[in-house]
């Protein structure tokens, strides 16, 4: 799968948040022709070279009708109807369609296996869903706990609309070079930061971040390859959070930075909010989403570049926001205060 084929054809409904923007960068890369199909309302001016269709999915499709491409790629795709709308108009006019779904469509994490069994929601709660309107970065945190399920509609909707045609992509914790959750960024800022950080949790948990870059890369081969099926993709098996917070010491000066682990049960009593507060930690029976493996992604041709150059690029990205407040992550005063008492609770132990 990794050599060239000729140009194809892609139309990327979305194309310039994180996922969307790596996507038409590596498909640019292989010298493939891009259309991007959305309401223009993010980043107008990115990607200059590449044709813009501008329209709405709740509205005015217009733009895409009489129009043919080899692939088409949904990078937002969460509400079942509209993927069904667009799917269904699309049909006639491309040959293979890729969903950008989540692991979170399983009904249990730890059995998330390609074929285990996919969250579910009622007639209602679907509706109620149905009407929100999607507002870019912060849509999948609108559909709350509904948002696995959705997603798994929204899937079952493009293969309705073209049976055997459909590449489904199920990331789970994907990270790098303009993530606007700032979950990975805020490890890479605070780590280069240096002094005592305060870790969460077992330094030895499994956490199996994928660079968006990787993802994107074996998205287009995948395209070009004519892959169809459904695929988790994960990071490379054998991370550990311990392992991950070291990647992201900065090269070639090293960081003073000295990893102060707190426990679970430590965090959990003091409020801490795992996932926002402390990014990349969840409670032992959630972290089955971060350890799911991806063999049949692998074998279809998923690589993996290293840790350390994921959060070297991440942070040079980072350094031209010029200091900006990160969506995750502890303040300094708040860390400062859960270290302290941290201190405290091992001076009095036995377990803190």
């Amino acid at each position: 799968m990794g050599a060239k084929l000729a140009a194809v054809k892609i139309l990327i409904l979305g194309g310039t948040l994180f996922v969307g923007r790596h996507l038409v960068e590596a498909a640019l890369q292989r010298g493939h022709e891009v259309t991007l199909f959305n309401r223009g309302r993010e980043a107008p001016a990115l990607f200059p070279e590449v044709e813009r269709l501008k329209g709405d999915r709740r509205g005015d499709l217009a733009a895409l009708a009489g129009r043919r491409w080899d692939a088409a790629i949904d990078t937002a795709a969460y509400v079942p109807s509209l993927v069904a709308r667009a799917a269904h108009l699309l049909a006639p006019a491309v040959a293979h369609y890729t969903v950008i779904s989540t692991r979170s469509v399983y009904a249990e994490h730890a059995r998330s296996g390609e074929d285990g069994p996919l969250a579910t929601l009622d007639a209602a709660a679907l509706r109620e869903a149905e009407a929100i309107e999607p507002e870019g970065r912060s849509t999948a945190y609108l559909y709350g706990e509904h948002y696995g399920a959705l997603k798994a509609l929204c899937e079952r909707a493009a293969e309705s609309a073209m049976p055997g045609r459909v590449l489904v992509i199920r990331p789970g914790l994907i990270v790098g070079p303009y993530d606007p959750t700032d979950r990975f960024t805020y490890w890479v800022r605070r780590v280069a930061r240096g002094g005592a950080v305060l870790a969460p949790g077992r330094p030895d948990r499994t956490v199996r971040a994928l660079d968006a870059r990787d993802l994107a890369a074996w998205c287009v081969r995948s395209i070009e390859a004519g892959t169809v099926g459904v695929f988790n993709a994960a990071g490379a098996d054998g991370v550990t959070l311990a392992s991950l917070l070291d990647a992201c010491r900065p090269e070639p000066l090293e960081s003073d930075a000295r990893l102060v682990w707190a426990s679970e049960a430590f965090l959990v009593a003091r409020g801490v909010t795992p996932w926002s507060e402390l990014p990349l930690w969840v409670r032992e029976e959630d972290n089955a989403f971060l350890e799911t493996g991806n063999a049949r992604a692998e074998a279809a041709g998923l690589t993996f570049r290293s840790l350390r150059e994921t959060a070297r690029d991440t942070r040079a990205w980072d350094c031209t926001r010029g200091g900006a407040v990160l969506r995750a992550g502890l303040t300094a005063e708040r860390e400062t205060a859960l270290l302290a008492e941290l201190d405290l609770a091992i001076e009095a132990g036995p377990a803190r």
